[in-house]
């Protein structure tokens, strides 16, 4: 004689119902916004998602009631991913993923928690691949416009508490976000054209292909070029072997490749990026100054200002990171007021001093 489930088993199974709903429906709106494989992987989700739902569905029986709405944070993720799908959507997923609770439900089969975990991975492997795409804008514009806010803010606190007039407070910040911008635009210029020499001088001369043919079997030197990009002395001869047997001026000294250089962008790119980057933020403080507030009310508005921009770059952060937003965006400002607060104290104490 099978046991009545309790109302408190109906409710639990009838959310889980809904929730297992709501994620395959993440799934399937992701997957209208991607191709080829990623789409294939993303249905496959959905897919085992819908066999989970199924579990619930065969408990509930005729409990099963009107269909509920899922979790908040599973309606919040399923419009983002109708409205915007992107990596961002998929590192919530991967955090989604990670808060099952079906190792410690009772009513959830070993195979169910199963799925969850490994679902966790295969939604990471997929953000891996878009943060990947992401990380080097990403990380230009974050590291751009938070040095322009963080460096611009301290310059006008410390300006401003040395006791110096608004009219130089607004000419420091402007000076300073003109020289920042074009400091972080030509580090960036001179960044990007390293590597790429870099890379170009590590690559083989394709002249030299054209030697191959004529290399004594016996002495052959084109062992030294493998025990030199870290074969054994034993492979490198086998090969060096190999290659004058079955010679390619195609293939024959194409190292295996370690970098591209096209993903390095261009330097004049990179360059204007950084540039922009910083001066967007280096723009927030001097804002309030610019719009004619002083003293004690301009520095005010100014840090909210700045503690809002950080709060939102670093929120980013957390989401592409499938990490906690508030944490990072915690971490943010307490970074930047920290050194704010510093520069503040200094102007102070110069300020004092001089006068």
């Amino acid at each position: 004689m099978t046991t009545a489930p309790t109302r408190a088993q109906v409710r639990r199974w009838r959310r889980n119902l809904a929730d297992e709903r709501a994620e395959a429906a993440v799934y399937r709106d992701l997957a209208r916004k991607r191709t080829g494989e990623e789409r294939e992987i993303l249905l496959a989700l959905a897919e085992a998602e819908g066999r989970h739902e199924a579990h619930w569905l065969d408990l509930l029986g005729d409990d099963v009631g009107h269909p509920r709405p899922g979790a908040l944070r599973s309606r919040v993720l399923g419009w983002l991913a109708r409205t915007f799908g992107g990596v961002f959507v998929l590192a919530l997923a991967q955090r989604a993923e990670a808060r099952s609770t079906y190792e410690d439900d009772v009513d959830a089969t070993p195979a169910m928690a199963a799925d969850e975990r490994i679902h966790e991975e295969v939604v990471r492997g997929l953000a891996t691949r878009g943060r990947t795409r992401l990380s080097g804008t990403f990380r230009a514009a974050v590291f751009g416009a938070n040095d322009g806010l963080v460096s611009n803010l301290a310059l006008i606190l410390g300006i401003g508490a040395s006791g110096a007039s608004n009219h130089t407070v607004l000419l420091s910040g402007l000076a300073g976000l003109l020289a920042g911008a074009l400091s972080m635009g030509a580090g960036e210029f001179i960044s990007i054209r390293s590597q790429r020499e870099l890379l170009e001088a590590s690559a083989p001369d394709p002249e030299a292909a054209s030697a191959i043919p004529h290399l004594d079997v016996d002495a052959n030197e084109l062992a030294l070029v493998y025990r030199a990009r870290g074969m054994d002395a034993r492979e490198a001869e086998e090969q060096a072997r190999k290659v004058v047997a079955t010679y390619s001026t195609s293939t024959v000294l194409a190292p295996a490749p370690t970098d591209d250089l096209e993903s390095h962008g261009t330097a004049w790119g990179a360059a204007l990026s950084s540039f922009c980057f910083f001066a967007s933020g280096a723009l927030i403080p001097v804002l309030p100054y610019l719009c004619g507030l002083q003293g004690l009310a301009a520095v005010v508005v100014a840090a909210a200002l700045v503690g809002l921009a950080l709060s939102l770059t670093g929120a980013a952060v957390g989401l592409l990171s499938g990490t906690s937003p508030l944490t990072r965006a915690l971490r943010q400002v307490a970074i930047g007021f920290g050194a704010a607060a510093v520069t503040y104290v200094l102007g102070l104490v110069f300020g004092a001093t001089v006068g």
